[in-house]
């Protein structure tokens, strides 16, 4: 298949803690993936940009709402560290707050710095999230097999101090998800640094232990059958993998669609032209919430299709519909003779 609409592209994660005046408060996540935490609860918000589709999910810690005469914390008392309990606390905590503190003022390198020297579980998250962001793939690795070997104890020092803290990360060019620092987090980003480094075998994986959580996590799927294309190649059974991860996606939100798209692209592969053109027809009858590059992908799957089931007229007309929007998307000038 020449054009892949869910290309991968480089990671960059997103990592921020904010701490506020009005009690603790963390929200971090670029447009499409956010989650605010704050003194009444946590808030979290996963989208899928251009589709209007979006999850949200809320959680309160008590019933009853803090005492308006509790004090506020403050960023300086929520991380400071006083004389006389540094001389008690670990080495390896002092290093996770220094780590906090420099990713608070955005000074990644010094961060990383600090999450290396820590032995604990949520320093190697947070050194392995930074070090992918910084396109150190083979430290992210490192540091991120060693919180999965620690996974008990994700998430201690970033509860000790009233910290929620996690990485946001693009699953496909139009899909980003929000992580923790648990282990299905960890074994995600895992996931993106394998694929970064080609270690396709490593990367499934990493998502076979994923579907543990949930078999039918749409995500862990969709990311499942983008593997499964790419590597095909080298073993055609991959194709009738595709088929058994999709089979019974009904066209709802566009991510759904984006399965169908495989699965179509799939039958072709397999010379079954017929039924992945039925499939690719009842994809763009549903438009709406659906990104552009998304629907020129479904008519240039099916133009394929067409070429290949000997109606060349049917096929041009699809690779017209795409040149009339965007005449420089994927080789579609040169298919009509324009280029």
């Amino acid at each position: 298949m020449g054009f892949r609409f869910f290309r991968r592209i480089r990671i960059a994660p997103g990592v921020t803690l904010n701490l506020s005046k009005s009690g603790l408060s963390t929200s971090f996540g670029p447009r499409g993936a956010k989650f605010t935490v704050g003194p009444r609860g946590t808030r979290q918000t996963v989208g899928i940009p251009g589709t209007g589709l979006f999850y949200t999910t809320t959680q309160s810690y008590n019933k009853k709402q803090p005492p308006r005469t509790q004090a506020p914390t403050t960023p300086a008392q929520s991380l400071n560290i006083g004389f006389f309990k540094s001389l008690v606390i670990p080495a390896d905590e002092k290093s996770f707050v220094e780590g906090c503190k420099a990713l608070l003022q955005n000074d990644l390198q010094a961060a990383h710095a600090h999450f290396a020297q820590s032995g604990s579980a949520d320093a190697c998250f947070m050194a392995g999230v930074i070090a992918l962001k910084l396109d150190m793939t083979a430290d992210a690795e490192q540091r991120l097999q060693t919180a999965l070997q620690r996974k008990e104890s994700l998430g201690a020092l970033l509860n000790k101090y009233g910290i929620e803290a996690g990485a946001s990360i693009p699953i496909t060019d139009e899909i980003s998800a929000f992580v923790q620092a648990d282990a299905k987090g960890a074994l995600l980003i895992l996931t993106e640094v394998y694929q970064e480094r080609k270690n396709f075998d490593a990367a499934l994986n990493c998502l076979f232990d994923l579907r543990k959580f949930d078999p039918e996590d749409i995500l862990v799927k969709l990311s499942l059958i983008e593997i499964y294309f790419e590597t095909f190649e080298s073993d055609k059974n991959r194709l009738q993998s595709i088929l058994n991860l999709s089979n019974g996606i009904e066209n709802l939100p566009a991510i759904h669609t984006a399965i169908l798209l495989y699965r179509a692209s799939a039958l072709r592969l397999l010379g079954l032209n017929q039924a992945a053109k039925d499939i690719l027809t009842g994809a763009l009858r549903k438009r709406k919430d659906r990104s552009v590059d998304l629907l020129h992908a479904i008519h240039y799957e099916r133009a394929l299709v067409y070429e290949n089931l000997g109606k060349p007229q049917l096929a041009r007309k699809d690779f017209e519909k795409i040149f009339a929007v965007n005449p420089e998307f994927e080789d579609v000038a040169k298919r009509l003779g324009l280029g």
